[in-house]
């Protein structure tokens, strides 16, 4: 289903991986997860991505959409409201080290460097940057993906991605934005 993203592309300055990381059950589950809150977000009018952040005793810690949209605030990504969810919580700092947060596409790199930041050291993602580039070549301000980001952190990261691409592709084939989001940046 996801080749036909594929086609010559000038915007597109590197192809996707050919390989898709595989899953456990339960990061599939956690995963499939993100892409119900990435249609939340579309529902309510936002860019469609989700994100979940799951204790490694399954406890989950924070939900979040996209809300750019509604909210004015391009800041609004759903890993940044995630991560602001966990920094409000006042966790411990072994319980967030030890979770992981589940995303419908690749962190940008404000994402990865607030996700370093409140101390996550695992993510797993669906759709990674360059397919994301390819169906939309405006999306992103910095085309950096976020193991870039990782491997400058001080504290070693996982980084699973991408994951049930066919699935992560289906949040975005029919709801890619609105008419109206179309013109904006």
């Amino acid at each position: 289903m996801h080749d036909r993203f594929f086609q010559s592309n000038s915007h597109a300055d590197q192809m996707p991986p050919a390989d898709e990381h595989h899953l456990s059950d339960t990061d599939s589950h956690w995963l499939r997860q993100s892409f119900v809150w990435a249609n939340a977000a579309r529902l309510r009018g936002n860019r469609p991505f989700g994100a979940i952040v799951v204790a490694s005793n399954g406890r989950i810690l924070a939900e979040a959409f996209s809300n750019t949209q509604e909210t004015g605030d391009r800041t609004g990504h759903a890993e940044m409201n995630a991560v602001r969810q966990l920094g409000t919580a006042r966790l411990q700092a072994d319980l967030v080290a030890g979770a992981t947060l589940y995303c419908s596409a690749e962190p940008c790199a404000m994402c990865a460097s607030a996700i370093c930041a409140v101390g996550l050291r695992r993510v797993v993602f669906g759709l990674d940057w360059p397919r994301l580039h390819h169906i939309r070549p405006d999306l992103r301000p910095i085309n950096l993906s976020c193991r870039d980001v990782f491997a400058s952190a001080a504290a070693p990261m996982e980084c699973a991605g991408p994951c049930l691409v066919d699935e992560a592709l289906a949040v975005y084939e029919d709801s890619w934005f609105s008419a109206d989001d179309r013109h904006s940046t």
